[in-house]
């Protein structure tokens, strides 16, 4: 695990941090980061907040996914219509059957040729080739896992036989509608990888769960972060 430098900052790597957290952790905007912060007597600019965000948000994410343990051995792919720039784009999902998000991939198609850089890329990050790979009807995922050699693992299945994907578009929707929609592919690409891999940390299902559960499983989510987000 890499340390972050924050060095040549007016602000602490504390305050850059917490900011970061705030942002990518809860459903708020810019300007809602810098009244939060504003409280605790904290004068900043949101934009400030936006530099942090980008800058330090994808270094603290790959060193939790460095740390995160191997995915399960079942995945489910979906994918989701996001409209960017006003154009309509497509928002390629993986998750695993636990609700892990294995990788979201932003792209301007939906055929046998994206399926296929987001099958390629899922089997170069994960290393393994999954027992079973769940899809909705999208006749591009046969196609793309024929080309593979792993079709003879495609479960294409009905809409709730993929509810994992499917949920798992709706806390990336949220973020779409406090954002006012993404700007460019590029930008949503940057957020969506690094909002994943923290949203992974925290997605404890609380209400799956006991409350002393929860509060093991909370602490471990925040002593992941400091250690993934630690100073140099």
């Amino acid at each position: 695990m890499q340390l972050i430098c924050f060095k040549r900052h007016r602000f602490p790597p504390d305050v850059i941090r917490y900011a970061v957290w705030l942002y990518y952790r809860f459903t708020l905007s810019l300007r809602d980061v810098e009244d939060l912060l504003a409280e605790r007597g904290i004068d900043l600019c949101y934009e400030t907040v936006r530099c942090w965000a980008n800058k330090f948000g994808p270094a603290i994410a790959a060193n939790i996914r460095r740390k995160r343990g191997r995915a399960d051995c079942v995945w489910q792919l979906d994918e989701m219509v996001v409209k960017i720039g006003g154009k309509r784009m497509f928002m390629w999902r993986a998750v695993d059957k636990e609700g892990e998000v294995l990788d979201i991939l932003v792209q301007k198609r939906r055929n046998k040729k994206a399926a296929l850089k987001l099958l390629r890329k899922l089997l170069k990050n994960q290393g393994f080739v999954p027992e079973a790979i769940v899809t909705d009807g999208l006749a591009s995922y046969k196609v793309a896992l024929r080309q593979l050699g792993a079709l003879a693992r495609h479960q294409p299945g009905r809409l709730r036989d993929n509810n994992r994907a499917e949920n798992s578009h709706l806390p990336v929707r949220r973020r779409e509608r406090k954002m006012q929609r993404f700007k460019s592919q590029g930008q949503a690409q940057r957020f969506v990888s690094t909002h994943s891999a923290i949203y992974n940390t925290f997605n404890i299902e609380r209400h799956l769960i006991s409350r002393n559960n929860m509060r093991h499983f909370r602490s471990a989510a925040m002593a992941e972060w400091n250690a993934a987000s630690a100073a140099a």
